[in-house]
């Protein structure tokens, strides 16, 4: 467990959030960076689908983050049709540490600037504990699907083709 001192400023102000949710999970620091779902499942030992990888969107030029299962990729068709949004695109790296205050590869669910509109990928249902990036690309937290909802509020939906 990591005294949350010792957590970077972007993970402190997850933690809060997470305090203030009352969820419980405990972010921890890892030795290497978590940048990526198959680098975040190899540090952690879990599969790759268990990783809940936080890509920011643009869903008719509002902000969407979408908590995707880290076994597939986000088919923007099938993203816009269940967000219903006309066009959906990736955001660019500026434009996601402007919107989340964080940058590629450590976003989390929580803890940006203001309130982003979330949607959840429904095969996150598929594990019983998800990881989730903290902040930065060496800080994660374990959580429930149940607790990524309660947290950002989150719609689950589809989001890749099948």
């Amino acid at each position: 467990m990591t005294d949350d001192r010792q957590l970077p400023a972007r993970s402190q102000i997850v933690r809060q959030h997470l305090s203030d949710a009352g969820v419980t999970a405990q972010v921890r620091v890892l030795p290497d960076s978590a940048r990526t779902a198959a680098e975040a499942a190899a540090a952690l030992g879990c599969e790759v689908g268990a990783i809940a990888s936080s890509l920011v969107f643009l869903a008719d030029g509002e902000p969407l983050l979408v908590m995707t299962s880290g076994r597939h990729r986000v088919d923007t068709g099938v993203l816009a049709k269940e967000a219903g949004a006309d066009e959906v695109s990736m955001a660019s790296a500026k434009q996601v540490r402007d919107i989340t205050g964080q940058a590629i590869g450590g976003v989390a669910p929580v803890g940006h600037p203001a309130r982003v509109r979330t949607v959840i990928d429904e095969a996150l249902r598929d594990y019983a504990t998800l990881w989730a990036a903290a902040g930065t690309p060496h800080t994660v937290m374990p959580l429930t699907l149940d607790d990524l909802v309660t947290l950002t509020g989150g719609s689950i939906i589809r989001v890749a083709a099948d």
